[in-house]
C-alpha cells in the first residue's frame, strides 16, 4: 500500500469568543493536504473501515446531512481529509468527556489548503486533541497501528489539568444557561460571572459573599463547634489535644467510643471513627496530626453521615453516606477483592468520579485493617465482610427525605458561621425525623464540593449549580442579570473618535464608563493606558473592572479574525464601513465582498433587546440589518437615502422601529418613522475648542448614544463639551 505524506498543520489560532465561525471558542487550524488533496476518503483502501473500527461512534455524527450516520455517508461518498480530521478530533473530545458538537472545514483560495475549526472551551485541551486527531488520521490513511486509549487519556489529562473543576463548572454552566457571561480570571477555578459592575466572582463553590472571617471560622472545627453550641445547635462533645497520650486521656474523660480528626482538615482526610482502644486512639492521633494544625478528640455519635448543601439560607441538596466493605469468597486476597471494587465506574482518581479509589496503603484504611487483624495479602473467608472505610462516602441522594427540622438546623448553622454557601456535615440516625435527640452537626464547610450532588451514586442528581447561580443573580433581574451596557464599534473610519465621544456621553448620563479604543484605554474619560486597546486584551480589561457600569469597545476586522470578540453579546453593535480587505490577505480575504462575513460578527452578537447601528450611506453595511436580532438604527448623510427612507417606513418595532439619524441640509435630525426631531445644526454641534468632527462619524456617535437611551438633550449638550485630543 502506498504511503502518503503527512498533512501539514500550517498554523493554529484559538478564537476565544464570537468569531466568523460561531459564538463560542474554537481552534482554527490551517491545513495543507498536499498530495491528499487528490485522494478523498473513498479512494484510500480500508481507510473508512479503520476509522469506524477505532471510532465506532462516528455513526452518531449527523454532519451536514442532518441525520444519524450522515458523516459515514460522506466518508463513503468521498470527502476530503480536512473534513475527516475535524470529525476525528470531535469524536476524540467526546470520548474524553468533553462534548464538542461543532466543527467546520472550508477550502481557501489556494488549492489544497483548508481552514478547519472545532469547538473547545480551553485552548490547551484543543491543541492536545488536534495533535492526537492528526496522528490517528494519518495512521488510518497509511494503515499503521494506533493506540486509542493513550490518546483519550492524554486529552482527559489536559481536561483535568486545564478545565474548570466540577463545582465551578456546574455554576458556570448554569449561568451560561441563563445567558450570564463569564470570564475565567486564572488557570484555576477563579471565575468572574457577568461584566463590569454587574459581576460576581466564584472560586469553586465560594462566592464573593463568602467572607474571610466566616471561612476562617469554618476551618477551625473546634471553634465552630463552640460557636454552634452556644447558639443551641447540637454538636458532639470534644476537645483539642496536643499528643497521643492526651488524646487517650480526653477519650477516657468524655467516654468511648470517640472520633479523632484534624481541627482544620477537609475531605475526611485524617478522620477515624468509633475508637475505644488506647492503641487505636493513639494511632488515630498520628493519622490526624499531619492533616491539620491541631487534633480534636470528640464523642462518637452513632448514625449515618449526611452532607446538606445550604445556599442562601435554603437546603438545596442532601446526600448520605455508606461504609465501604468487601466480601470474601474464600479464594481471593483482600488486595484482589479491592482491585475488583475499584473497577466500579463510579470510582476514580479524577474530579469526574463521585467516589475515590480505595487505597489499602492509606492510613485510615490500614488502621481499619489493623483493627480486624488483616493485611492486603489476607485471604478472606467466604461470606466474611471486611470494613475498609467508614466515612467520606456521602454520595447517596436523600434530599426528598430531609425533615424540615433538620433543614432548619443546617440553615441556622450556616447563618451562625456567616456562610452564604455551606456544606453541613451531620450525623443522623434518620434524616426524615427531627434533629434533636438523634443527631448532631459535625462540621461546617466553606466552599463545599458539589460533585456528590451532581453525580450521586444513587438517587436524583440535583441542579446545585443553578441554585447557586440563582442565589448570585436573582431571577427578578431578568435577561440583564450580570450585564452592563456594552457598545462595540467595528470599521476603520474615525472609530476611535466615535468610541470616545460615546464614552463621554455615557459618563455624562451617570454611568462610570470604560472605553477601549485604538487611542488608548479610558476610565471615566481619564486615560489609563496610552497604547492601543482595540483588541481582546483591552476589551477584557474593561469588562473585568468592577467599577465600570458601561463599556464602549472599539474592535477591528483583524482582531475578530485572530482573537474573536472579548464579550459574548453587546447591547449596541456599530458597523461604520467594510474597508480594509487589502490588509487581510493573510486571512484569505482577497476582495471587498469577503468583508461581510467578518463584519457581520459585530451584528450577530447584538442582544434581542439591543440595537444595531449601521451606515446607510454604504449599501453593503446597511444590508447587515437583516442579521440583527434587535432593533436597527440607520444613519446617513442625506434624508433622500433610499435605504433609510424604506427603513423609516418600516413599523415592525422588534426588528427596526424605523429609527434613523440623518442630515437635512445642515440639520442633524433624529427620526422615528415619520416623526422628526432636530438635534442641532452641524455648525452648533462642534466639540469643545471649536473642533469640527467628521460628519459621518458624528452621526454614528449620535446614533449609538441614542441607541443607549441617552436623551437628545444630553447628546446635544455633551457633544459641545467633549474635549477631544489624540494622546
Amino acid at each position: 500500500m502506498a504511503k502518503y505524506n503527512n498533512i501539514e498543520l500550517l498554523r493554529t489560532t484559538f478564537l476565544r469568543g464570537p468569531s466568523v465561525w460561531t459564538y463560542r471558542p474554537v481552534l482554527e487550524v490551517w491545513l495543507d493536504l498536499g498530495e491528499l488533496e487528490d485522494f478523498p476518503s473513498n479512494t484510500i483502501d480500508g481507510l473508512n473501515e479503520r476509522l469506524t473500527a477505532w471510532l465506532p461512534d462516528l455513526i452518531e455524527h449527523t454532519c451536514g446531512i442532518g441525520e444519524r450516520g450522515g458523516f459515514i455517508q460522506r466518508l463513503e461518498g468521498g470527502t476530503w481529509m480536512g473534513h475527516v480530521m475535524e470529525h476525528v478530533i470531535i469524536e476524540l473530545l467526546n470520548l474524553a468527556g468533553m462534548p464538542a458538537e461543532f466543527g467546520q472545514t472550508r477550502e481557501i483560495s489556494k488549492r489544497g489548503i483548508y481552514r478547519m475549526v472545532f469547538r473547545c472551551p480551553e485552548e490547551t485541551v484543543a491543541r492536545v486533541a488536534l495533535k492526537w486527531g492528526h496522528q490517528l488520521l494519518m495512521a488510518a490513511i497509511n494503515d499503521e497501528p494506533f493506540e486509542l486509549k493513550p490518546a483519550i487519556q492524554a486529552i482527559k489529562t489536559a481536561i483535568n489539568e486545564r478545565y474548570l473543576g466540577p463545582s465551578t463548572g456546574c455554576i458556570v454552566d448554569a449561568c451560561t444557561a441563563r445567558r450570564i457571561p463569564h470570564i475565567r480570571l486564572n488557570s484555576g477555578n477563579l471565575v468572574q460571572l457577568g461584566y463590569g459592575a454587574a459581576q460576581r466572582r466564584i472560586w469553586t463553590a465560594e462566592s464573593d459573599e463568602t467572607s474571610a472571617i466566616a471561612q476562617g471560622i469554618a476551618q477551625d472545627k473546634d471553634f465552630t463547634k463552640r460557636l454552634l453550641s452556644a447558639c443551641g445547635v447540637p454538636v458532639p462533645e470534644g476537645q483539642i489535644v496536643a499528643s497521643a497520650d492526651e488524646a487517650w486521656q480526653v477519650a477516657q474523660k468524655i467516654g468511648c467510643p470517640v472520633t479523632v480528626k484534624p481541627s482544620d482538615g477537609n475531605h475526611a482526610r485524617g478522620v477515624t471513627l468509633d475508637l475505644s482502644e488506647e492503641a487505636e486512639i493513639k494511632a488515630a492521633f498520628a493519622l490526624a496530626q499531619p492533616e491539620g494544625s491541631q487534633v480534636i478528640v470528640e464523642k462518637f455519635i452513632d448514625g449515618v453521615e449526611h452532607r446538606l448543601l445550604v445556599v442562601g439560607g435554603q437546603v438545596v441538596a442532601a446526600t448520605k453516606g455508606e461504609t465501604v466493605s468487601v466480601y470474601g469468597d474464600g479464594q481471593a486476597t483482600l488486595q484482589q477483592l479491592v482491585e475488583v471494587l475499584n473497577q466500579d465506574p463510579r470510582r476514580g482518581p479524577e474530579h469526574e468520579y463521585p467516589l475515590d479509589w480505595i487505597n489499602l496503603e492509606a492510613g485510615a484504611v490500614k488502621l481499619e485493617l489493623n483493627r480486624q487483624q488483616l493485611t492486603p495479602d489476607s485471604v478472606i473467608a467466604k461470606g466474611q465482610a471486611v470494613l475498609l472505610q467508614r466515612n467520606g462516602n456521602m454520595a447517596i441522594d436523600c434530599l426528598d427525605d430531609v425533615h424540615p427540622d433538620v433543614a432548619y438546623y443546617a440553615s441556622l448553622a450556616a447563618q451562625i458561621v456567616g456562610l452564604d454557601i455551606a456544606g453541613m456535615d451531620m450525623i443522623l440516625k434518620d434524616v426524615s425525623k427531627p434533629m434533636l435527640g438523634q443527631g448532631a452537626i459535625l462540621e461546617v464547610n466553606a466552599g463545599p464540593g458539589l460533585l456528590m450532588h451532581l453525580k450521586p451514586t444513587s438517587g436524583t442528581p440535583r441542579p446545585v449549580g443553578m441554585a447557586i447561580a440563582d442565589h448570585l443573580f436573582p431571577r427578578d433581574a431578568g435577561s440583564d442579570a450580570g450585564r452592563i451596557p456594552i457598545a462595540s464599534i467595528v470599521g476603520t473610519r474615525d472609530n476611535a473618535f466615535i468610541a470616545r465621544l460615546v464614552g463621554w456621553l455615557l459618563q455624562l448620563s451617570g454611568k462610570h464608563t470604560g472605553v477601549a479604543s485604538s487611542e488608548g484605554m479610558f476610565i471615566a474619560n481619564n486615560l489609563i493606558q496610552p497604547s492601543s486597546a482595540s483588541n481582546w486584551a483591552g476589551a477584557e480589561r474593561i469588562l473585568t473592572n468592577s467599577l465600570v457600569q458601561a463599556a464602549v469597545i472599539q474592535t477591528t476586522a483583524r482582531s475578530i479574525l485572530e482573537e474573536g470578540l472579548a464579550y459574548d453579546r453587546c447591547l449596541v453593535g456599530v458597523v461604520t464601513d467594510m474597508d480594509g480587505f487589502e490588509s487581510l490577505a493573510d486571512h484569505d480575504v482577497l476582495e471587498p465582498g469577503q468583508m461581510r462575513r467578518v463584519m457581520r460578527t459585530q451584528i450577530d452578537v447584538v442582544l434581542s433587546n439591543g440595537v444595531g447601528v449601521l451606515n446607510a450611506d454604504l449599501p453593503e453595511v446597511a444590508d447587515l440589518a437583516e442579521l440583527c436580532d434587535g432593533e436597527v438604527i440607520l444613519y446617513a448623510s442625506s434624508a433622500d437615502n433610499e435605504t433609510l427612507t424604506a427603513h423609516r417606513a418600516n413599523t415592525e418595532a422588534r426588528r427596526a422601529g424605523g429609527r434613523a439619524v440623518l442630515l437635512k441640509g445642515t440639520q442633524v435630525v433624529l427620526a422615528t418613522g415619520a416623526q422628526e426631531r432636530v438635534l442641532g445644526t452641524l455648525d452648533a454641534l462642534v466639540l469643545s475648542g471649536g473642533i469640527r468632527p467628521d460628519t459621518s462619524a458624528l452621526l454614528a456617535a449620535i446614533a449609538t448614544a441614542w441607541a443607549l437611551d441617552i436623551t437628545p438633550e444630553l447628546i446635544g449638550a455633551g457633544i459641545t463639551t467633549f474635549e477631544y485630543a489624540i494622546h
